[in-house]
């Protein structure tokens, strides 16, 4: 089908409109000009100021905390968790002081998981949670780690509901070949001792299925045979 021409008084009214178009943007432009301007500087501090940031202050930062944080390190690996939480020596910051004087800092991000498991294991119990809950965890193991210890705070408080959601948070988190099935056998035990023995047994039967060569996996049979026990 052909294509109609357009005439010469619709081209004539097609370039006046793009004209007026024009004319109008200009206007809106000139009238708002100080407000527009005013918002590309402040785009501008944005930016500039993220960067300086950055660069000149966090990057600065994040080398020194990496510093500082070794000697509670090795406090930690020796089991000292108070000397790792406030004083491990040499003049060396402590988790809690790194986590206070290195915020936004990658280092500042670990102590808090790190002070989090020393609490833990010192049976400050409320103390694990909340250092643990501002711990932000990347990759696919650390999701694990930091789910599968908040359960294990819950479950010494007695709060069994928590600890159950976190223990499942922690072995839905990725697919860990030791950390995953260790995780699901503590939530089976945790199904078990609160009468839920149906989860009891498809949590244990998970590890049979995905994770029979692990550690967890080796012996589970027994723990699948006590849990239907139950149920007959």
């Amino acid at each position: 089908m052909a294509t109609r021409r357009k005439t010469k008084r619709q081209q004539k009214e097609t370039i006046v409109d793009i004209v007026e178009a024009k004319d109008k943007a200009q206007d809106i432009f000139e009238s708002n000009q100080r407000l527009i301007m005013a918002v590309l500087g402040v785009i501008a501090l944005i930016v500039g100021g993220y960067f300086a940031y950055k660069f000149m202050i966090l990057q600065p930062k994040e080398k020194e905390a990496a510093e500082q944080i070794f000697q509670a390190e090795l406090q930690f690996e020796r089991d000292s968790f108070e000397l790792a939480l406030l004083n491990p020596g040499g003049g060396y910051s402590g988790f809690l002081d790194i986590i206070d004087s290195y915020k936004g800092t990658k280092t500042a991000n670990l102590a808090s998981y790190y002070a989090g498991i020393c609490y833990l294991h010192l049976g400050k119990f409320d103390a694990a949670i909340s250092y643990l809950k501002d711990f932000k965890p990347d990759g696919s193991v650390t999701p694990i780690m930091k789910h599968g210890a908040m359960g294990d705070a819950y479950s010494e408080l007695g709060q069994m509901d928590n600890a159950i959601a976190s223990y499942k948070k922690a072995v839905n988190a990725s697919d860990n070949n030791f950390l995953t099935p260790y995780y699901l056998k503590k939530l089976g035990l945790l199904y078990e001792n609160q009468g839920d023995y149906q989860a009891a047994v498809s949590t244990f039967e998970r590890i049979k299925q995905d994770y029979a060569k692990s550690q967890d996996g080796f012996n589970i049979d027994k723990y699948i045979q006590r849990a239907s026990s139950y149920l007959n």
